[in-house]
């Protein structure tokens, strides 16, 4: 995927979602990957910790994300790249490839899913689009997207499809479920 394909402009969408709430699940998000110890020299979280001992496993974090809202979504979305917006919805943050993953997967959750287009005139999303919302913002960068794009290729190439996950989302039939399982899986695959 290039960053022209992330770039490239897109029509007007509803303006009923909130940009502060935005902000606040991807802060969640955020601070539920990190790992808290009580010494130094602990490399698991007390979580973990319990979770070991108890032989359980340790609940997966629900990633939560706040997604621009109201005028934001008014506007064309190169305006997220805008210091003021980035700084705002939490951008110039290094995640992970899991964790771009699972945003994605948020960002069409809460958005609805779309194909055929990037963005919807309703703020509904393709997997590209919703990599658009997150790398905008600043939350993560050109590496975390292509890790992540070709992340999504592993996984559709193990299941015998040659095609692009762009593609592969604008088939006829496609679902969002299909598609969030897609994306899932590969933000579990390492």
């Amino acid at each position: 995927m290039s960053v022209q394909q992330l770039t490239a402009p897109a029509a007007l969408v509803d303006a009923d979602v909130d940009a502060a709430q935005l902000v606040r699940d991807i802060e969640q998000y955020l601070a539920a990957r990190t790992r808290t110890t009580a010494h130094p020299l602990v490399t698991k979280t007390t979580a973990e910790l319990i979770a070991e001992a108890l032989g359980t496993e340790v609940p997966a974090a629900v990633p939560a994300l706040e997604l621009p809202g109201r005028m934001l979504r008014i506007l064309p979305d190169w305006v997220l790249r805008f210091p003021i917006a980035r700084h705002r919805h939490g951008g110039a943050r290094h995640i992970t490839v899991a964790e771009h993953l699972e945003l994605t997967a948020l960002v069409i959750g809460r958005y609805g899913w779309a194909q055929g287009t990037h963005r919807t005139t309703s703020g509904r999303r393709c997997i590209l689009g919703a990599q658009a919302v997150l790398y905008r913002l600043g939350i993560g960068d050109e590496s975390t997207v292509a890790a992540a794009g070709q992340r999504l290729q592993a996984v559709l190439a193990a299941r015998g499809c040659t095609l692009t996950y762009a593609k592969w989302n604008d088939i006829p039939g496609r679902t969002q479920d299909d598609v969030l399982a897609l994306i899932r899986t590969a933000a579990r695959t390492v």
